[in-house]
């Protein structure tokens, strides 16, 4: 039995070389594979979807002779201020708990970011009515459709 043996010359810098571009070959494919995989469907609940537009949103109140300008200002997902501009000295005295009655009515909206569930005095229910009417107004024009 003859067998003619067969000798291999391997250079060590061909194998490091071929190692290489087979450790890239690989990571190109897996890199194909996460960029054109299709995207998985999220929960609302982790990405939240902006519900207004960004910007300051003005309604008026009507309280006899004097209009007042109720503004908030609001970004994508947030109620960032809300404040009375146009309040004079004689309206501050006409209305007392004009400010006051905002100012508590503020504390919930800024906590909550929404104006469900806001509670207020029975001292001031109608003045807080009045103001709450006017945010809603507000956030309405603010509210993307």
């Amino acid at each position: 039995m003859s067998s003619k043996t067969k000798i291999v010359v391997l250079h060590l810098k061909e194998l490091i070389y071929t190692g290489i571009f087979i450790v890239l070959g690989i990571l190109l494919i897996v890199l194909l594979i996460f960029m054109f995989l299709p995207e998985k469907e999220t929960s609302p609940q982790t990405t939240p979807t902006s519900q207004y537009i960004a910007g300051v949103y003005t309604s008026s109140i009507d309280l006899n002779n004097h209009t007042l300008d109720l503004k908030v200002v609001v970004d994508n997902n947030h109620i960032n201020s809300i404040s009375l501009s146009n309040l004079d000295e004689t309206t501050t005295t006409m209305y007392p708990l004009m400010q006051p009655a905002l100012d508590e009515l503020c504390e919930q909206i800024y906590k909550n970011q929404s104006l469900e569930d806001i509670s207020y005095s029975p001292t001031n229910q109608y003045t807080s009515a009045i103001l709450l009417k006017a945010i809603d107004s507000a956030l309405a024009k603010a509210e993307k459709k």
